[in-house]
């Protein structure tokens, strides 16, 4: 992009809906049994009715249609040419040499709320910490983004509720804004939800390993969700996505895996169909104790470093030379500038 240089998400929209695949391999299902899990009458799980992952979509279309009615584009003049679709007047897009994502201009954004490291240090504008996971570039940003949390999202909240899932969300969100507030020091704005949803792709991982006894194909799901890592984070290599947004929701929403979504092992669910001999005394194993424990206090200390940094106006780069290329790696076909 031209002036919304930041923009989360782009390379998310695949991987994200292989992992909604992933997600639904662990749902307990009596007629069609996971090849992942241990089945047995007595392990079927309450089905939560999904609310909250629809909520948060239709949320994130209000904010864009909101975004695209206060940008009005046909009543500015534009250095870049005419609008786009203006046909929906005030609603058309900004020209596409300016935003080729189909949306506002990146003043509207950031009026709205986007990520802008000197208004939150130097303005006192924390609020954009949560803000701008609510925000999109366009409407191929937009889409993206929402296709991949209903596809992870909804698979989620039916296991897990909507209370857990919810949380997750929103912290991983505020976790991604953070490390990238940390790193970009840029005049560049930076808006999207997937530092959100890069969240649930995490703690799809550290369920995965905490609840690591009820699986049975394990290696296969384990490959499977490291693969969807892998890929995505890797896009976001390319310029014009912020990958320190993907990294701290996925660590984020990692480390709230283990803290959250822990599910009894497997003798505590047949305890009724065992023999008292074979039968167990506690809910959960100790290692997922051991888990929940760490997971939680990384995750205090990482919040409250993460923030003691921002509103310090600590430059992480300056901590961490070789930081920049995790973000973006120049090619002879691409720069990483502004």
């Amino acid at each position: 992009m031209s002036n919304i240089d930041m923009e989360r998400g782009s390379g998310l929209r695949n991987g994200k809906g292989r992992g909604g695949g992933v997600g639904g391999q662990k749902e307990v299902v009596a007629a069609e049994p996971s090849p992942f899990y241990y089945h047995s009458d007595s392990m079927a799980e309450r089905e939560w009715t999904p609310w909250i992952v629809p909520l948060f979509v239709a949320a994130n279309v209000a904010f864009f249609v909101v975004a695209m009615y206060l940008n009005n584009c046909p009543a500015h003049s534009n250095f870049y040419g005419s609008c786009v679709a203006r046909f929906l007047h005030r609603f058309s897009f900004q020209p596409l040499h300016e935003n080729p994502l189909f949306g506002p201009s990146s003043s509207t954004l950031e009026k709205l709320g986007a990520l802008v490291w000197d208004r939150i240090v130097h303005q006192h504008q924390g609020w954009r910490l949560i803000t701008c996971i609510w925000l999109h570039a366009g409407v191929i940003h937009l889409l993206a983004n929402m296709l991949s949390l209903v596809f992870i999202g909804i698979r989620l909240e039916q296991q897990f509720g909507f209370v857990r899932i919810g949380i997750i969300y929103l912290l991983s969100g505020f976790g991604g804004s953070i490390l990238s507030t940390v790193f970009i020091r840029t005049n560049n704005i930076s808006v999207g939800a997937s530092g959100a949803l890069f969240g649930l792709l995490g703690t799809m991982l550290s369920e995965l390993i905490t609840n690591w006894s009820i699986y049975t194909n394990k290696a296969a799901a384990l490959f499977t969700l490291l693969a969807i890592t892998v890929i995505n984070l890797a896009i976001g290599i390319l310029p014009h996505v912020d990958n320190f947004a993907h990294i701290g929701g996925f660590l984020s929403g990692f480390l709230l895996g283990f803290v959250m979504l822990l599910r009894p092992q497997f003798g505590w669910i047949e305890r009724h169909n065992l023999p008292a001999a074979s039968q167990v005394k506690s809910k959960h194993k100790v290692y997922q104790y051991v888990l929940c424990v760490i997971a939680l206090l990384l995750l205090i200390a990482g919040f409250t470093v993460g923030l003691v940094m921002l509103f310090g106006g600590v430059n992480a780069n300056d901590h961490c030379k070789w930081c920049h290329y995790i973000n973006c790696v120049p090619t002879s076909r691409w720069s990483c500038g502004n």
